[in-house]
């Protein structure tokens, strides 16, 4: 096992790691998530658990709580949901029941598979319907969304996701909610990071329920957590306990509080307004080598590139990616006709690049990099040439020395 972890500490090192929703966390998150909190159960929320021993537990959820609340400015936080998808199961347990209607958008327009997908839960106990991104411009279409609310009346509006590279105006969604009288959910696990640094609008003022991961932008450990209006937190804490989880995960709870810490500082704040920043140079620079983007290009951290252009899947266009030690993510791009497993695009972010200390240069010289490898993906020397150039540029941006 000591092995293992030295080789995935190496390619963490070594690589340039580009999927969106991966990060580096500080070696302050590491170690809480390592922490001695690992061997407490404690079932039930702060002065109210159905174990003894919680005092110090206690005092290090609602530190959690607290710190979410001040950065997010929302009425109540519940912290203790394990991943993104279960913050979203217990938003859905909280306010639906099974056969009620969820709009949302689906996956292969860069929905997660958590708002409704066939195979996930969501899909199998709710009713799912669909509003999709326009055709031609490849962006959110609220006229078009409205109408479908006005058919089918849902009982639960879910907004956000996993692949859509363009600021979401909350305001719409909350008039469109308004008018079929359904409750609003924003699912931010991506860009939550971006809201906490004010880098992109916030839904909170909006939305019923916010749910959002705590990695990936944000930076923090593997987890998730929700936030609501007031008149909802009894409903979302009985939902998480005893609803779909016992036992929390104390030890991840305690990293969340450092991670929100660390999102209320200065260098936080450039670090984010740095990440969109590079997604912008990284997508210019991949348009300029002839890559096409969809919607034209990225307000966020992220960006979908189509290779049908190439006669590429993004599976194939992935592999030999990695082969030059580029990390990114095949991803389905909006009206694909490839399956998931193959897809038509990948899906290139800047977090984890940004945390390294890259900037717009490095980004001008990671997209000549990937064009070289895209456009000659059949060449194996033009893969090696470009894994020595990753290797040269990451010796330049160590990260984890002290590990």
């Amino acid at each position: 096992m000591a092995a293992v972890l030295a080789e995935e500490l190496d390619r963490q090192r070594n690589t340039l790691v580009m999927i969106p929703s991966e990060n580096y966390a500080s070696k302050a998150v590491l170690q809480a998530q390592g922490c001695i909190m690992t061997n407490k159960y404690a079932e039930g929320y702060p002065g109210a658990r159905w174990y003894n021993g919680c005092g110090a537990v206690d005092k290090a959820e609602q530190l959690a709580i607290d710190r979410a609340k001040e950065l997010f400015g929302c009425d109540h936080a519940n912290v203790q949901a394990h991943t993104g998808s279960q913050a979203n199961m217990a938003a859905y347990y909280a306010v639906l029941d099974p056969g009620d209607t969820i709009l949302s958008l689906s996956v292969d327009h860069g929905g997660h598979l958590s708002h409704g997908q066939p195979t996930n839960f969501s899909g199998r106990y709710y009713r799912v319907h669909h509003y999709a991104l326009d055709r031609d411009s490849e962006v959110l279409d609220y006229e078009s969304a409205r109408k479908i609310a006005q058919l089918y009346r849902p009982k639960l509006i879910v907004i956000g996701f996993s692949a859509y590279p363009r600021v979401i105006d909350w305001e719409p969604w909350r008039e469109i909610a308004d008018e079929v009288n359904a409750l609003l959910m924003a699912d931010i696990a991506h860009i939550v990071g971006l809201i906490a640094a004010g880098v992109h609008p916030s839904p909170v003022p909006y939305a019923d329920i916010v749910t959002s991961t705590t990695h990936k932008t944000l930076r923090g450990p593997r987890g998730a957590f929700i936030m609501c209006k007031r008149h909802l937190a009894d409903a979302i804490d009985r939902a998480i306990f005893p609803g779909i989880q016992a036992g929390p995960l104390m030890h991840v709870i305690a990293a969340k509080a450092i991670a929100f810490k660390e999102a209320m500082t200065d260098e936080y704040r450039e670090y984010q307004q740095q990440i969109v920043k590079n997604a912008k140079a990284l997508a210019e620079g991949l348009e300029a080598g002839g890559i096409r983007l969809v919607s034209g290009g990225t307000d966020t951290h992220l960006m979908l590139c189509d290779l049908r252009p190439l006669t590429l899947s993004g599976r194939d266009a992935a592999n030999c990616l990695e082969e030059a030690g580029i990390i990114v993510n095949k991803n389905c791009i909006p009206y694909d006709h490839q399956p998931p497993a193959i897809a038509s695009g990948i899906r290139p972010g800047t977090p984890a690049l940004t945390t390294r200390g890259m900037k717009e240069p490095e980004m001008r010289q990671i997209a000549d990099m990937m064009v070289r490898v895209l456009r000659n993906w059949r060449d194996p020397q033009v893969r090696a040439e470009v894994k020595k150039e990753v290797e040269a540029l990451c010796e330049r941006f160590p990260v984890y020395e002290d590990l």
